[in-house]
């Protein structure tokens, strides 16, 4: 049995007990295997992406969702992006059954007819013709439901002289409404032949209708020839409570896939297991290989979703204390935002924690205590007021934030108010499994402080944050602490999946050992420093953030410590106390010199020495600009008269190379 499934079905008996469903949604993200194009690394749309994102769907139909249907849909507009963005909805009714009636089976293959197909919308529909065709063969109907029935008139266009705009996307998306009287009919139904397909562009309705109207030219088309065509338009909410959507959307880098809500953990598993089936089936997967063969997320995150199966059964808005204490204890646990997100995080990430963007926590302490005070009642709005203006990054901007309540109850913008906390500080990891754990491990947390509310003042964590919570041992400890809650609560999570994800996290890349002798260095976590605006052609300015920083730690046992010492570029790296018996130091160094960066006066200290030095033997590794592993050197050059590694003051555990 899955070690997850044992846990996950005592969280879930716990909340049915309480009455309560919190469910769960997911934001999982995607690359190729051999990622090309700017559309895989910073731009959100490209030439192959929409492709990846048509392959994911068919190949989760076939696995998962037999009779689920495609529609292609104008996504969001973006500040400086001059289209808006597409997106496909994979839709499916909850009973199972065909999603807009059953289509007529034709006894033979026959040649599509468009004429055909025309006619019998209008037939069915009820309509006269007004049938518009425009360049490229395009066809236009106008079309509407009104008062329980169809409505059509005829456009004062020349019957085979539509004009389109030249905007990109679909005909359906270029037509030259701007030119219509005010008083004419806007909505139309778009006929589009192209090489392989028809696309069918179905119009903005209600649900009812829209289905209708599906139903209608799926049963037409089928009659006319045309087996698959392609479907665009408009998807409408679910009114009526009979569909089931998942998206799959262009984010910068990743194709991102947005789950339905899950009333229960196993219902994420499930999909996430199916979406790792139909990655890989079409040649993607959830995590990156660098250029150097180290691995990481796809740097589009995987953000979990706290909401509710509705606004009137929401557990939050009657709970604002619930959430009070959810986000005090995250605060206290720094492993909660830095172990299971992106290698780089602090202030200038993407999900930075409620206090490294927020100058002191006078506000924040205050603002929690608000809302632990309220009396009984629905506090949706001021739940949302109170923390929309602190949790936020150091710009002000309200969605990149570790726990974001963008989309919350903010009646300030465009799908704002949906009842949802969004934890962003989560990150893509290469196996399902893993991010299934993450997602058990968020909804324990979330029973254990509904039943044990979290009541402690907030940390004043000072330079430790940056500086012993960045070091993987230090993380661990921490989040041993978590695990000890969540055990003494009577949640009890397999600590060795945990320990999986630790490792992928922050790998080793040097493993020494000379009997009970061991070091070991891994990777750690680093901030990116905000730079200012750079001017870009066409008056435009940029915000850059500074990478040429990493970081190590390095971790030995107390044999290796009495008997050697540790050399980096020539200068001695002491030892420090990581807390209890554990034994290291962190270690900050220069990696690149990318314009623009900070302190362009400090070279890159690549490629990266270590000594291992004892009374009779010497060991060397050496670490080349182009690789993630210490490779053994017989031969170390001289770095003349060097001082030992320092910190920049007492306290911290780390030293940085560029401080002489």
């Amino acid at each position: 049995m899955n070690p997850l499934f044992r846990p996950a079905e005592k969280v879930e008996k716990f909340f049915i007990r309480k009455g309560i469903c919190l469910t769960l949604g997911g934001e999982p993200s995607y690359v190729p295997l051999e990622p090309v194009g700017g559309e895989w690394s910073i731009t959100a749309v490209g030439p192959t992406k929409l492709d990846y994102a048509y392959k994911m769907a068919r190949a989760l139909i076939a696995d998962l969702v037999p009779n689920g249907m495609v529609f292609y849909s104008p996504g969001k507009s973006y500040p400086g992006e001059v289209n808006p963005r597409w997106a496909l909805h994979l839709v499916w009714r909850r009973d199972q059954q065909s999603f807009g009636g059953k289509a007529v089976k034709v006894a033979k293959k026959k040649a599509a007819s468009l004429e055909a197909l025309m006619s019998a919308i209008c037939k069915q529909c009820k309509i006269a013709d007004h049938w518009l065709r425009g360049e490229g063969g395009v066809a236009v109907l106008p079309i509407d439901f009104q008062k329980e029935r169809w409505v059509s008139e005829a456009w004062p266009f020349a019957k085979t002289k539509l004009p389109l705009t030249a905007a990109s996307g679909p005909a359906g998306l270029r037509l030259p409404l701007h030119e219509l009287p005010p008083e004419a009919l806007r909505r139309a139904l778009v006929l589009e032949p192209k090489e392989h397909a028809l696309h069918i562009f179905l119009p903005p309705l209600l649900q009812a209708p829209f289905v209708k109207l599906f139903s209608i030219i799926a049963t037409a088309a089928a009659a006319a020839g045309f087996s698959e065509p392609v479907y665009e338009g408009y998807v409408p909410s679910d009114e009526a409570g009979v569909w089931q959507k998942l998206s799959l959307t262009p984010d910068p880098g990743v194709l991102e896939i947005n789950l339905p809500p899950c009333p229960e953990w196993k219902d994420y598993h499930h999909w996430l297991a199916a979406l790792e089936r139909a990655a890989t089936a079409c040649g993607m997967r959830s995590h990156k290989v660098n250029y150097d063969g180290s691995e990481g997320g796809t740097g589009g995150g995987n953000h979990l979703l706290f909401g509710g199966p509705s606004f009137e059964e929401h557990p939050f808005f009657t709970r604002p204390q619930w959430l009070a204490s959810i986000v005090r204890y995250w605060q206290h646990h720094p492993s909660l935002s830095y172990l299971f997100t992106g290698t780089y995080v602090g202030a200038s990430s993407q999900a930075p924690r409620p206090d490294e963007s927020t100058r002191e926590l006078y506000d924040l302490e205050m603002a929690y205590q608000f809302l632990e005070s309220l009396p009984a009642g629905d506090h949706r709005y001021l739940i949302s007021e109170t923390l929309r203006h602190l949790h936020t990054d150091t710009s002000g901007n309200t969605h990149r934030s570790e726990i974001s309540v963008d989309k919350f109850w903010n009646v300030n913008a465009e799908g704002g108010s949906r009842g949802l906390v969004e934890f962003r500080a989560v990150e893509s990891l290469p196996r399902a499994e893993w991010m299934s754990a993450v997602a058990l491990l968020w909804k324990s947390l979330a029973a254990m402080l509904l039943d044990k509310p979290f009541r402690k003042s907030l940390l004043e964590h000072g330079p430790r944050l940056y500086d012993h919570y960045f070091l993987p041992t230090m993380l661990w400890q921490d989040f041993s602490k978590v695990l000890a809650d969540l055990k003494k609560a009577g949640f009890v999570l397999p600590e060795k999946i945990f320990r999986e994800i630790w490792n992928w996290r922050f790998p080793e890349m040097l493993g020494f050992a000379q009997k009970s002798a061991t070091l070991s260095i891994r990777k750690a976590c680093e901030g990116w420093p905000l730079l200012c605006e750079t001017p870009h052609e066409g008056g435009t300015t940029s915000r850059f953030v500074d990478t040429s920083m990493e970081r190590l730690e390095f971790t030995v046992s107390p044999a290796f410590a009495k008997k050697y010492r540790i050399f980096v570029q020539g200068r001695e790296l002491p030892l420090e106390t990581l807390g209890g018996r554990q034994q290291g130091v962190g270690l900050r160094y220069r990696r690149t010199a990318l314009y623009p960066s900070l302190h362009p006066g400090v070279a890159p200290h690549m490629p990266l020495w270590v000594e291992l030095v004892a009374d009779d033997v010497r060991h060397a590794f050496t670490l080349p600009v182009d690789q993630q592993r210490f490779l053994p050197s017989s031969l170390v050059p001289t770095f003349g008269k060097t001082t030992a590694c320092r910190k920049l003051k007492p306290g911290l555990v780390t030293c940085d190379l560029r401080l002489v």
